[in-house]
């Protein structure tokens, strides 16, 4: 539901219909949690003990998808919506995760985690002045509330295209 009305949302953007800005498909629409980068295939089962560690502690925290932004200039810019509700829960299951996969010794992305969804990557193809605006579209959009159930780890295929394949799952325990 939260996917469905946000994409009602973003077409109405004017980075929807500027021409080879590169909108994110509703279907891989995710939350990154750590980002690992390239992890050879004999790591996996290491990076799947640190996922399932974490999401067995965790609790499935209750979000939703508001306001929004962007971050990066020129080709390098992205337009994102951001997540609110109970940030605490998704940012202690973010930092269990990375602490997982740091002491696996597994590469992983040490940025500060701040949640938010990525929607457009217009870069330097979309007017600044149709980016902004976009911005203060966003900024009075607030989207239905949904649950976190789980845990994904997916591997990502980029290209003009990007794509997701999901690899395992976990679910989140519901209200702890």
């Amino acid at each position: 539901m939260a996917v469905v009305d946000l994409t009602a949302r973003v077409k109405g953007l004017r980075v929807a219909s500027a021409r080879h800005a590169r909108l994110a498909d509703p279907a891989n629409l995710h939350l990154t949690l750590a980002f690992l980068g390239e992890v050879p295939d004999v790591r996996l089962p290491d990076v799947e003990h640190a996922l399932a560690s974490a999401a067995r502690s965790a609790r499935s925290p209750r979000l939703c998808l508001a306001a929004g932004g962007s971050f990066g200039q020129g080709r390098s810019t992205v337009l994102w919506v951001d997540v609110r509700g109970d940030v605490e829960a998704l940012d202690a299951l973010a930092r269990s995760i990375r602490g997982a996969l740091c002491e696996a010794g597994l590469p992983c992305d040490d940025k500060p985690f701040r949640a938010h969804l990525t929607i457009a990557r217009p870069g330097d193809r979309v007017p600044e002045a149709d980016l902004h605006a976009d911005r203060d579209t966003l900024n009075g959009y607030v989207g239905p509330q949904w649950s976190a159930g789980e845990v994904v780890l997916v591997r990502s295929h980029p290209g003009g295209t990007p794509r997701y394949t999901r690899v395992a799952a976990w679910a989140l325990a519901a209200g702890r």
